[in-house]
C-alpha cells in the first residue's frame, strides 16, 4: 500500500480534581469550545465536547503520530492556563489521570449523541458510577482505590 489510512478516535473523560463541581453552566460550553480548539491546534479532529459540573467527554480523532499521554498532557494544561486567566479560577485542577476508549466509525454517532445528553444522563448516575459502567463495558482493569 503506498498511503496509510487510519480512523482513529477516541471517547476520553477526564475530571476535575476531587470531583469538585467547578466547570459553571455559565461558560462551561466556552471551556467545550477551548478544549476543541487546542485538540485542533494540537493537529487532532474534535468531533463531540461535553460534560457537567465535574468533568468532561471528548469525541475526537487523531493521527498516528500523536501520542494519547502527550494530548492530554497539553490538553489539560492549556485548559488549566485558560480557567484561571478567563474565569478567574485560582483552585481549578483537573484530576491526574483519564479514560480513554478507542470508537469505532459506525460507533461513533452514539458516543456523540451520549457525549451530548450529559445533563440529562446525569440526572440519574454519578460521575463515579458512569465510569464504573465505562470501564466494565470495556473490558479495562481497574483498581477501585484510583476511581475517586
Amino acid at each position: 500500500m503506498s498511503s496509510t489510512y487510519l480512523s482513529l478516535h477516541y471517547h476520553i473523560v477526564f475530571s476535575t480534581k476531587n470531583r469538585e463541581n467547578l466547570i459553571a453552566p455559565t461558560w462551561n460550553s466556552r471551556l467545550h469550545e477551548y478544549l476543541g480548539g487546542t485538540i485542533r491546534g494540537l493537529g487532532g479532529y474534535p468531533q463531540c465536547i461535553g460534560g457537567v459540573r465535574d468533568h468532561v467527554h471528548i469525541l475526537a480523532g487523531f493521527n498516528a503520530v500523536h501520542s494519547l499521554a502527550e494530548i492530554m498532557r497539553e490538553l489539560k494544561k492549556a485548559s488549566s492556563m485558560w480557567i484561571y486567566q478567563e474565569m478567574a479560577l485560582k483552585s481549578f485542577a483537573w484530576q491526574e489521570g483519564y479514560a480513554a476508549f478507542t470508537v469505532s466509525a459506525p460507533a461513533s454517532d452514539a458516543v456523540r449523541n451520549y457525549i451530548s445528553n450529559q445533563e440529562e444522563h446525569h440526572r440519574i448516575k454519578t460521575f463515579r458510577e458512569e465510569l464504573l459502567e465505562m470501564l466494565k463495558r470495556s473490558g479495562v482493569e481497574y483498581d477501585v482505590k484510583y476511581l475517586d
